[in-house]
């Protein structure tokens, strides 16, 4: 396993770091400002699309897709450290490389699955930045950490499918710019419980579609990637030529497009980790209490090099992930992409922690990021699968080698 950069990855962190110094960090408070002064805090702000064009004009575009026909082609590999220089704003400059979630899945899923016509009307314009979209799974009335429980029901009529039940947890899907919604249903109940779900394309504007609330995060509305919302589907009725895939095939779907969302979370908490132990660092040497710096204390230089031995850790286990999913597929980098989605969460919230309690009061206040960058790391224990579903997915397989 080799994991140095070649030169094209070379000349875009070099690229895409210097996009980060002289534009994204500077956006931060600007974008703060802009939300704070919106009467609507959901409609996108100006900085984005200015950050979104400039990073068009850099060739930062795409670049999670390796599908060369829709994305820049790289490897698995190649996105991951620029997937972690993007990590240290996630609140920004994913969505200016047009890489966010859950824009970066549907994309994928409909690259992969979609018909002509699907690409043509929809892949299209969210490739182009055109549009947003959202990723409707998670149920309120369901365990959906079991995604086989989900009950939302896609039934064929006619020349048209009907989609009722309640989603929640719908990223993106409170962005006005957010023109489809990919919903997971179920078009026969009574099948093998793997094969009961379909995927289908659902435009916002359709009637029958109630966008209720925001959900918040900690507190947080998430205003900057368009939020996540509860959704009433209320005799939904979409052509039929807009199932992806076809009857039965949605929990395979769902589990490809899971695949690569795991390791580019994974890939970005790394960013989120370092700029915390960056700021932490900052922060030590340049503060004094009880006559010295704190950098001085030992508790906190245990802090900042146990930040170090985990963050290089982790790195590690990403990179041997992005290698197997490049060299063997997804389903041979199994084991591997389950103990990312396990440990690296774990590790960024570990070392954001450390970051908040150098800083005192001013670790939770508005004058850092390390608050929201706090509530990314914790709630991605949650998303794509809870800590406790890969932990018992991942022991299963180990024990298989000895029954």
């Amino acid at each position: 396993m080799d994991f140095a950069f070649d030169a094209k990855t070379e000349q875009l962190r070099a690229t895409l770091l210097e996009f980060m110094d002289s534009h994204v960090y500077p956006a931060e408070a600007v974008l703060e400002q802009q939300l704070h002064d919106a009467t609507d805090p959901w409609q996108r702000q100006p900085i984005i699309a200015d950050l979104k064009a400039e990073a068009r004009r850099r060739g930062l575009w795409n670049l999670f897709l390796p599908d060369p026909e829709h994305g820049a082609g790289l490897t698995n590999l190649q996105y991951a450290p620029l997937a972690e220089i993007a990590g240290r704003s996630p609140h920004l400059a994913p969505e200016a490389l047009n890489c966010a979630a859950p824009d970066t899945g549907n994309m994928e899923v409909l690259a992969m699955f979609g018909t002509d016509e699907q690409k043509k009307q929809w892949l299209r314009p969210l490739l182009d930045g055109e549009i947003r979209s959202a990723f409707c799974m998670t149920e309120p009335d369901v365990a959906s950490s079991d995604a086989t429980n989900i009950a939302t029901r896609i039934d064929r009529d006619g020349d048209d499918y009907v989609v009722n039940g309640r989603k929640w947890w719908s990223s993106g899907a409170m962005n006005p710019d957010c023109a489809i919604f990919i919903v997971m249903g179920k078009t026969d109940p009574d099948a093998d419980r793997h094969r009961q779900q379909a995927m289908i394309l659902v435009p916002r504007d359709t009637p029958g579609v109630t966008v209720k609330r925001a959900m918040h995060v900690f507190g947080y509305g998430d205003h900057a990637h368009g939020g996540h919302a509860e959704i009433v589907f209320d005799d939904v009725r979409v052509p039929a030529a807009n199932l992806i895939a076809g009857e039965g095939e949605g929990f395979a779907i769902a589990q490809a497009r899971l695949g690569p969302g795991r390791i580019h979370h994974c890939m970005r908490l790394i960013g989120m980790a370092e700029r915390a132990l960056e700021l932490m660092c900052r922060r030590a040497v340049s503060r004094v209490a009880f006559g010295k710096p704190i950098a001085a204390q030992g508790v906190v230089q245990e802090w900042i090099a146990e930040s170090r031995v985990r963050i290089e850790q982790a790195r590690l286990l990403v990179l041997k992930t992005a290698w197997l999913m490049d060299t063997v597929g997804n389903k041979g980098a199994h084991t591997e992409i389950q103990s990312i989605k396990i440990g690296t969460p774990a590790m960024a919230e570990w070392v954001i922690d450390k970051a908040i309690q150098a800083h005192g009061a001013g670790g939770v206040s508005q004058d850092t990021p390390l608050a929201e960058l706090w509530v990314a790391a914790r709630t991605l224990r949650l998303a794509d699968g809870p800590d406790e579903v890969h932990r018992m997915s991942l022991a299963k397989r180990e024990l298989k080698k000895y029954l």
